[in-house]
Formats: C-alpha cells, sequence, structure tokens
C-alpha cells in the first residue's frame, strides 16, 4: 500500500493519493511491512516515530517525491524579533512549545565530554547557518570571533539564552541584519526520525533533506542521539539524503538506552568510564546484541555536513553495515564541543564494517574506529583538510586531527586503496591493521602509545574485546601488545614541513611521513624464535614476550620527498631527489589530482596482496578477509580499475597526472 503525504494538502486527509496526510508521522503510525509512503516536496516540522518494522523481504520505505525537497526539521520559524541593543535582537518562546524537552535547559555534557558545560543542545540558525552559542549576554552584544572556531567570520554571529518564569529569552548579534526579514529558526526537536522503540527493523529512508536538531551528546556506554537513525534495530538503508545541523550528531547507528548503565560515568564517577565501556559490551549481549537483530545497515549517496560531534556516530549498533559514495564533511568545525567522540564518522565495534568511496573533509577527524574494529575496511575513500585551519585555537577539550584514527582494536582493519592528503594521515595506537595501496602524504601518529595510562605509579592495562570471527559475541579480552601490522604498497610522500626536525621518528608523530617508526617492532622471525615451537615451554620465561611487541611485515613502498623508510621494507623505492608534487582541486564540486609523482616511480611494482599474503591479526586468529569469510584479493584500485600481475604502488592500477578523484552529485543544493 503507498501512503501519500503532502505538507501543503487544503487539510488533513486519509493518506490516499485523493487526501494525503499532512504529517509523515500519520503515515509512520499505520505503515506495515511492504508499504511505501510517498512524500511531496514541502517543509515537515515535526519528528517521525516509526511504528512497525518491515521485514527483509517487505520493507518499509519513506520516500521524498523529488530527491532533496522533503525536508524533516527539528526547527520551528522564529519571528517577532525586537531590537534589543547594538547588533543584539530579543525574542521570547513559550515553554510549552518543548513539550517534555527544552533544549535550551539542556546543556550537552555527559562522558567523554571535555568542554566546559555551558552549551545547551538547542541552536539558532540564520539562513541556515548554526550561530554561536556564548556563555553570557556580554560576550553576545560583542560579536566578537571566536579564536578557535573554524570558521572565522560565522562565528561573529552570537546567541544567549536565559530562563524567564515558563519562557524561554533568547538574544542573538545579527550584525545589522533584520531578522523579522531574514530567516531565522531554533531547534525545538531531539530527533528528525528515530523510532523510540528498539527493534524497528528494515527501513528505508530515501532522498529526504534532514536538518536541525537539538541531540544530544552521543558517548559510547550512554543512549546515542542522532537526528536520524535506527535505534537498535536491523537492516536500514539510509540513500540520498543530505543531513545537516545537528547540535550533536547526524547519524546514529548506535547505543540503545540502558538505564543501569547510561552516563554512567558522568552521574555517579565511582567506575572509570573504560570500565563502563567494557560492561557496556557485555551486557549488550544480554540486550540483543547478535548478528540476526542488531546492524547490517547501508548509508549510501548522503551528503553529511554541519554537525558539531560526529557526521555518523555508532557502538556495537553499526556492525556489519556499509557506508559508501557519502560525502561527508564541516564536522565539529565550531569547537564550540569537545571530547573524544568527535569525527566525521565516529564508530566503535566496528565489526565487518565496509567505510567505502567516501569523500570526507574538513571534519576534526575523518574516520575514527575506536574499540573492536574487527574486519573493518576503509577503502577507496578520498581524506583531506581534516586538520584545522592555519592559525587557529586550539579549544579546550578538541581531539586532535588525523584521517584515520583506529584505537585499541585487535583487527584485522584493512586501509586500502585511500588517498590520505591531510598532514597525520593514520593514528593507530592499536594492533593488526593492514595499510596496502594507498597514497600517504601525512605521518602515522601514536605507534605504540595511546593506550595505557599510569594510574598510582603502576601500569593500567586497557582491556578491550575481540570477538568470535563474523560474530558479535565475545572471545576474549586483550590489552594492546602494537605492531602485528602489514605495511605494503603504498606511496609516502613528505608533503608537509617538518617543524621539529631533532625529534626521533618516535616523538615526531605528526609531522614524518613514512614507516621509520615501525623499526621498534620485531620482525616474524625475531618474534617467533622466542617461543621455541616443538620445545618445552616455560611459561615464567615466555611471560616477556607474551607481553612484548608484535612483529611487523613492511614491503613493496615508495618513499618520496624525504619520507622516512623502515629498516623492515626491503624491496623499496627511495627517491630524495625529485620534487613530487601532488595537488588537490576543485571546480564547481569536482575535485582533481594533479601530480608527477607516477614520472618519479616509474617502472617500480609490487605483488597483488591477497588475504593468503596478510595472513591472521594475532589476538582473534582472524584472516584478513571479506566479511562472508572469503578471499581478499586486492586487485582493484580506487577508482575500481583492475591491476595487473605486477601493481604499481599506491591507489592507482595505472600512472595518472590528472584524475578525477570525486565529483559532488550535490553540487549546487545548498
Amino acid at each position: 500500500m503507498i501512503y501519500y503525504v503532502n505538507a501543503q494538502a487544503p487539510r488533513e486527509g486519509n493518506g490516499s493519493q485523493i487526501m494525503p496526510f499532512r504529517r509523515i508521522n500519520d503515515a509512520a503510525q499505520l505503515a506495515r511491512p511492504g508499504d511505501e509512503i510517498l512524500v511531496a516536496p514541502g517543509v515537515y516540522r515535526e519528528y517521525v516515530n516509526p511504528r512497525y518494522a518491515g521485514t527483509e523481504e517487505q520493507r518499509i520505505v519513506y520516500r521524498s517525491e523529488k530527491p532533496g525537497t522533503a525536508v524533516i526539521t527539528g526547527a520551528e520559524e522564529l519571528k517577532e524579533w525586537k531590537h534589543w541593543k547594538g547588533d543584539v535582537w530579543t525574542a521570547r518562546v513559550q515553554n510549552g512549545v518543548f513539550g517534555g524537552y527544552n533544549p535550551y535547559t539542556t546543556f550537552v555534557c555527559g562522558d567523554w565530554y571535555f568542554a566546559p558545560t555551558i552549551r545547551h543542545t538547542g541552536a539558532v540558525f540564520l539562513n541556515d547557518k548554526q550561530m554561536y552559542e556564548t556563555a553570557t549576554l556580554e560576550e553576545c552584544l560583542k560579536g566578537k570571533a571566536d579564536p578557535c572556531s573554524w570558521a572565522q567570520e560565522e562565528s561573529t554571529y552570537k546567541w544567549f539564552t536565559e530562563q524567564d518564569g515558563n519562557e524561554t529569552v533568547l538574544y542573538a548579534n545579527f550584525h545589522g541584519k533584520d531578522p523579522n526579514l531574514e530567516n531565522v529558526e531554533i531547534t525545538v526537536r531531539r530527533n528528525c526520525f528515530m523510532p523510540e522503540e528498539t527493534g524497528i527493523s528494515w527501513i528505508t529512508v530515501s532522498g529526504f533533506t534532514i536538518c536541525k536538531a537539538a541531540t544530544t551528546w552521543a558517548p559510547p556506554a550512554a543512549y546515542q542521539d542522532g537526528m536520524i537513525g535506527p535505534h537498535w534495530s536491523r537492516g536500514w538503508i539510509i540513500e540520498d539524503c543530505e543531513i545537516y545541523g545537528s547540535k550533536c550528531c547526524g547519524i546514529s547507528l548506535g547505543k540503545y538506552r540502558d538505564p543501569e548503565n547510561d552516563m554512567y560515568f558522568y552521574t555517579r564517577h565511582v567506575k572509570s568510564p573504560t570500565q563502563m565501556e567494557r560492561d557496556a559490551v557485555c551486557r549488550g549481549q544480554y540486550h540483543g546484541w547478535v548478528k540476526e537483530k542488531v546492524g547490517g545497515h547501508i548509508i549510501r549517496r548522503c551528503n553529511i555536513h554541519h554537525c558539531e560531534q560526529t557526521g555518523i556516530v555508532g557502538r556495537m549498533g553499526g556492525v556489519f553495515s556499509t557506508i559508501e559514495d557519502c560525502e561527508i564533511h564541516h564536522i565539529c568545525n565550531s569547537q564550540q564541543l569537545g571530547g573524544a567522540e568527535t569525527a566525521g564518522i565516529k564508530l566503535h565495534a566496528a565489526i565487518d564494517v565496509t567505510i567505502r568511496r567516501n569523500h570526507i573533509h574538513h571534519c576534526i577527524m575523518g574516520i575514527w574506529c575506536d574499540w573492536q574494529a574487527q574486519g573493518a575496511r576503509i577503502s577507496q575513500n578520498l581524506l583531506h583538510d581534516n586538520q584545522p585551519p592555519a592559525g587557529v585555537q586550539h579549544a579546550q577539550g578538541a581531539m586532535f586531527s588525523t584521517d584515520v584514527f583506529i584505537e585499541v582494536g585487535h583487527g584485522p582493519t584493512l586501509i586500502d586503496n585511500n588517498l590520505l592528503l591531510s598532514r597525520v594521515s593514520v593514528t593507530m595506537p592499536s594492533q593488526g591493521i593492514a595499510c596496502v595501496h594507498n597514497l600517504v602524504l601525512g605521518s602515522f601518529s601514536l605507534i605504540n602509545s595511546g593506550v595505557d595510562s599510569i594510574v598510582n605509579g603502576q601500569r593500567e592495562p586497557r582491556y578491550t574485546p575481540y570477538h568470535i570471527r563474523h560474530r558479535t559475541e565475545v572471545a576474549g579480552f586483550m590489552t594492546i601488545l602494537h605492531g602485528d601490522d602489514r605495511i605494503f604498497n603504498n606511496i609516502f610522500v613528505q608533503a608537509y614541513p617538518i617543524e621539529h626536525p631533532e625529534k626521533t621518528p618516535k616523538d615526531a608523530d605528526y609531522e614524518a611521513a613514512g614507516t621509520k617508526a615501525f623499526d621498534i617492532f620485531p620482525s616474524y622471525d625475531e618474534w617467533i624464535s622466542h617461543f621455541m615451537i616443538g620445545q618445552e615451554p616455560d611459561m615464567g620465561a615466555l611471560a616477556p614476550y607474551h607481553f612484548g611487541h608484535l612483529p611487523v611485515w613492511i614491503d613493496g613502498n615508495a618513499y618520496l620527498n624525504g619520507a622516512n623508510v623502515s629498516k623492515h621494507d626491503s624491496h623499496t623505492l627511495v627517491n630524495k631527489r625529485s620534487k613530487v608534487k601532488v595537488e588537490l582541486t576543485e571546480d564547481q564540486g569536482e575535485y582533481r589530482l594533479q601530480t608527477n609523482l607516477y614520472k618519479v616511480l616509474k617502472d617500480f611494482t609490487g605483488g597483488i596482496v591477497s588475504s593468503d599474503t596478510l595472513g591472521k591479526a594475532f589476538e582473534p586468529e582472524e584472516r584478513f578477509e571479506n566479511p562472508d569469510g572469503s578471499d581478499l584479493i586486492l586487485d582493484r584500485d580506487y577508482l575500481g580499475d583492475h591491476r595487473s600481475v605486477h601493481p604499481v604502488p599506491g591507489p592507482f592500477a595505472e600512472a595518472v597526472t590528472d584524475l578525477t578523484v570525486w565529483k559532488n552529485a550535490w553540487a549546487g543544493m545548498r
């Protein structure tokens, strides 16, 4: 059955084509497996709370009649502003409009939130741009740029709020604009499209603009909020959507609400937040965290931007999912929020998750896979400018910046055929990672660090889970030993200046491109020699090696412009003389890569990399393989072209000088 929705209908109807509903949520309360909700162009100021699940064979489909023109928003227009002083105007809102959730009395705060608790979950938008909240009315009146903002001019547009009886009072500095003549909106709803109940599976959301919601901070052991998300269910598809303007997260693939472990550290303090992470993993299995019930979502061809925590967040609920062909950009740019959950994509437990063919840029971090990135594959992505602009101050509580961050996982995690063009390319306080056929302009960082802490004078290991192969069930816990990495057929270019050349490779994190930082790890032969296979084992004598570094395998890489070289890499091309140029240019949404590096590479080649080449990640004893257990053969490049039996290093199968690497299908829509 098809239900029709049209915000411009002359009156409320019954969902028929002749008498459509005026609200999407009216259809969402009736739609059953196999039904479609067809939504006409218009602005839908409502919260859509799907009541029923579809099935794998008969999905429930929500479709915008014309892609991008049906807008689901958590915001309301606000008129009747009165001039107050200088460039500041004021308006009042009766608190009844907020129902049981007032975003202007609710603060952004919680576990792993490191910035001051002074920002509210609500926001004021001027012509679709989120204004900057101030802690005082005086600061609002001054309207000065925020030295930490990545968008200095935008940061001068300020707002402030206070309560007066049963009213929310808003002040905003519009810098000479008359707000009654502009499009001014305030967020009043927490979510746009997200079921209250868990288990509402097999839903498709296609072609909508979803924007401007008063979402809350989404840490991994707590309920994870988003403007849209499946809320602990199975098999959603979110496609061809534009998603922007969340106070915190755009799409949530994340965790259900567990009353016994929801912001536990923030509210009770008595257990460490890391311990609550371990608790969340184990409690999740009690709450139905199995492959048959949770995950397996697809997010594709979406334009996700201008959210202030993450574009996509997920803790456990995103397992077995695919994120593909999306553009994710300008995430956490205001720097008004700060904490350990900020990135274009931030996933915990990215078990068998595929992140491919995305364009991720101008984010505080590009992709952050934290804990349990087992079977994750990051492939054929373009990442650049995931770093603050020059001269911007570091905000209190803000994280560092990198293209890809793999944290405290045991692997196997595969990073292949990517263009990693930011100052820091791969951050890996982790193990069991393979980096293959990438173009790397930045550094590796946090090699052999960023895991354990020294507390009360002793080492506190950060034990993390690993899982039954291609399942969610926990197989064991272990701290990170570091190593167990494979670095094959990449091109490393020292594209950024080294500002502190006196530092050692370990200390020069974030500056030096290349593989020399891996010299602290043993080769396989050095490592295995300690275990005297075939002889009577001595448990005490072997203890130092059971907790020692794991081996690394490095081969077939090219090192240009002075990128440093690991002692483990015996088959290399090293060129310090030629000046290699790698430039990314953009014109009307088309990004082109211009380079002369293949003239320097000449006829240097390596070998085809496969599951047999990469072997098994040590702790889970799981092969680098496809999610269905079949062999990986890395014979396709960034574009999907076939590689020869003697492939050149880097992400392209053949030499290129000028090539389109991304074409923005969303150019001109916003």
